[in-house]
């Protein structure tokens, strides 16, 4: 490659300054805190991105350095020579200086150009310590994922999904945080929670989030309860009238029930009013009243004949499941893991 700015190290054309003091003074005017530099700060017409070359362009020369040769620091930051060559004329016109002559024996750093590898060097070894720094802190990060789930999630979809991220990374923490759709929000909003998952008709106020899962709340009642007898469905105006027991409010389950029954004269006051999905199916089981619960929280009872389900009509009591977070921040690290294991399993 031929040169463009002129021959040897001492020559004196327009880029190259008149031998390594005045090229060295020349690259403190314009690019180290001299008065053009300073003038273009106190002006706001010129950025330090604009007048500092990156951090590639400075590692090419470095290689420069170290091996005498263009060719060979062109292999060693793993681009080809005319790229490395035209870095190299860039960084010049960018310095005002130029840095590299080239010659039959290989390239050299001109006066200027040893100055500044000086200063590279000490730029790129902070960058790399900066680089260490984050990291040591994305270590830490991906150390550990803090979840917060409403119940039925927390019990019988997040077991699987949690199995299956521990075998991607066996080295995360996971600690959960249960309770109703309303606490999940809290937690994320408080910077307390990575991840959350809600059963609620809607994504919070606060939060973005995407449908992971569905489910259907079924009316179900001890065996010995009259509706588990009866032939007919249960309109929504009967079951409306009906004191049931019931998740607290706030709970994704008490929510989709509410808008459900808010055209058939809204929710009678509960029979009982309980604070787990646990709770609400132990009443059932025990015969307390009829309940409403989460097909996902009653196979097994509903196999084993403890719990029947009543038919229901005139009411729609589907839903969807969502991962939530903090509107603005996507998931990263574990939580990003966790949200694509749980699309690849909607099922749990």
């Amino acid at each position: 490659m031929s040169r463009e700015h002129g021959g040897s190290g001492g020559g004196t054309g327009p880029e190259r300054g008149t031998g390594g003091t005045t090229a060295g003074a020349a690259f403190l005017a314009t690019g180290s805190g001299g008065t053009k530099a300073g003038a273009g700060r106190e002006s706001g017409t010129a950025h330090l991105s604009h007048r500092v070359p990156d951090l590639g362009a400075l590692e090419l020369l470095l290689a420069v350095a170290r091996h005498g040769s263009l060719g060979a620091a062109a292999r060693d930051v793993g681009i080809t020579q005319p790229a490395a060559s035209s870095r190299i004329r860039s960084m010049e016109r960018q310095l005002g200086v130029a840095l590299v002559d080239r010659s039959p024996r290989g390239s050299r750093l001109t006066d200027a150009g040893a100055l500044v590898t000086d200063w590279a060097r000490r730029i790129v070894e902070s960058a790399e310590a900066f680089d260490a720094g984050v990291q040591a802190l994305r270590g830490r990060r991906d150390s550990r994922l803090r979840v917060a789930a409403s119940m039925t999630i927390a019990e019988y979809l997040l077991p699987g999904w949690l199995i299956a991220l521990r075998a991607e990374r066996p080295d995360t923490a996971v600690s959960l945080q249960a309770g109703n759709s309303a606490m999940v929000a809290e937690r994320l909003l408080a910077g307390e929670a990575d991840l959350g998952f809600v059963e609620g008709l809607a994504v919070p106020d606060g939060l973005d989030g995407t449908v992971v899962a569905h489910d259907r709340l079924a009316v179900v009642t001890a065996p010995s309860h009259p509706w588990a007898r009866r032939r007919g469905p249960v309109g929504a105006a009967e079951l409306a009238a009906t004191p049931l027991v019931l998740r607290e409010e706030g709970s994704g389950t008490r929510q989709v029930l509410d808008a459900a029954l808010a055209g058939h004269g809204g929710l009678a006051r509960p029979l009982l009013e309980l604070a787990s999905t646990t709770a609400v199916k132990a009443a059932a089981v025990s015969g307390a009243g009829p309940a409403v619960l989460s097909e996902l929280a009653i196979a097994e009872e509903l196999s084993s004949r403890r719990l029947v389900a009543v038919p229901v009509e005139g009411v729609r009591l589907s839903r969807d499941l969502r991962a939530v977070w903090p509107t603005g921040h996507r998931p990263t690290g574990p939580a990003r893991d966790l949200l694509s294991l749980t699309r690849a399993r909607p099922g749990g």
